[in-house]
């Protein structure tokens, strides 16, 4: 379930705070993942969504609760790199729907993660 409109959440632990089971469950694990894999990340709500951000001020993915999913966003030549591995999976742009109800597929996101990170740093791919 997603916070409820008119309190945006201005840190992540205000957004996490205004979610139920299991979306809240879900957006910390998501969380510290990314904590894990991109130490460097500086934490912001984007969008209304938590969103990790590089030294540099760019951001380098979104996650965001929805009410059967959360999703875990990243460039779309992020999630193109992995779309093989993606499959079976529903996918937007740049995004992962990961269901509540099933396993997070946690190796394939630290890769996810970390890939994003290179291409943002060697490559100088910005947000979308």
């Amino acid at each position: 379930m997603t916070p409820p409109t008119g309190s945006r959440p201005a840190t992540i632990d205000e957004y996490l705070a205004a979610l139920e089971d299991p979306a809240r469950t879900r957006l910390a694990e998501l969380r510290n993942l990314v904590r894990e894999e991109l130490p460097e990340a500086t934490e912001a709500i984007k969008w209304g969504s938590p969103a990790f951000v590089h030294p540099r001020g760019t951001i380098l993915l979104v996650i965001s609760a929805h009410k059967a999913h959360a999703n875990f966003t990243v460039t779309p030549s992020a999630k193109e790199a992995f779309a093989a591995e993606l499959e079976g999976l529903e996918t937007g742009k740049g995004s992962v729907k990961l269901p509540y109800d099933t396993p997070m597929p946690e190796d394939l996101l630290r890769r996810m993660a970390r890939h994003r990170l290179a291409e943002f740093e060697q490559d100088g791919v910005n947000w979308m």
